[in-house]
């Protein structure tokens, strides 16, 4: 793995775009705080900019580095779920502004796949993660569902875990509000 996550690695901190597993299904990802790296996720999948991509940390206590005021609510839900869940917090920080939705709200999942986490932790930031696929399109749950076309325009498919078909569907998805609202988007 140490070779795999160094490599990985390397293709980042240079702004490129990777294919990689994460604990649901295969993504397309890059480090969060290069705004061209987004980008280019948003010219591969075919993407509008104004639908925001999920940023995956890799430790619940890093969440405040990136949200403005995390509501309550919030750690309630992140202790109690075991499936993962992307939560979507009213005001990003410390992130590229290509990354946060037009109101300025983030969408963040706590990850817990080994090699995401370790990548996470090494590039010292967070990573973007959007499904392996074009826009509209069936997310890949494992890497030989990914199209060639999707394939080719990425910096790097990442090698671990490419024969692993994933069982876990992608992540249920809420957003709150400054005032504890809970909104289930999936």
């Amino acid at each position: 793995m140490k070779a795999e996550l160094e490599k990985t690695l390397a293709i980042l901190k240079a702004g490129g775009v990777i294919a990689y597993p994460t604990d649901t299904l295969w993504g397309l990802g890059c480090d969060a705080s290069q705004p061209e790296a987004i980008e280019k996720i948003f010219a591969i999948k075919g993407r509008q900019r104004d639908k925001s991509l999920i940023v995956l940390i890799d430790d619940i206590n890093k969440l405040q580095d990136y949200v403005v005021e995390v509501p309550a609510v919030a750690w309630d839900l992140l202790e109690q779920v075991d499936t993962p869940l992307t939560i979507i917090y009213p005001q990003g920080k410390n992130l590229a502004l290509n990354v946060l939705a037009t109101d300025g709200s983030v969408a963040i999942r706590i990850v817990k796949e080994e090699f995401c986490r370790n990548l996470i932790r090494l590039l010292k930031n967070p990573l973007v993660s959007t499904s392996a696929n074009f826009s509209g399109e069936a997310a890949p749950m494992s890497y030989r569902k990914i199209k060639p076309e999707v394939l080719e325009k990425v910096d790097y498919a990442v090698n671990w875990n490419r024969d692993t078909i994933n069982s876990v569907s992608p992540s249920s998805i809420i957003k709150l509000g400054l005032g504890g609202e809970i909104e289930l988007l999936r």
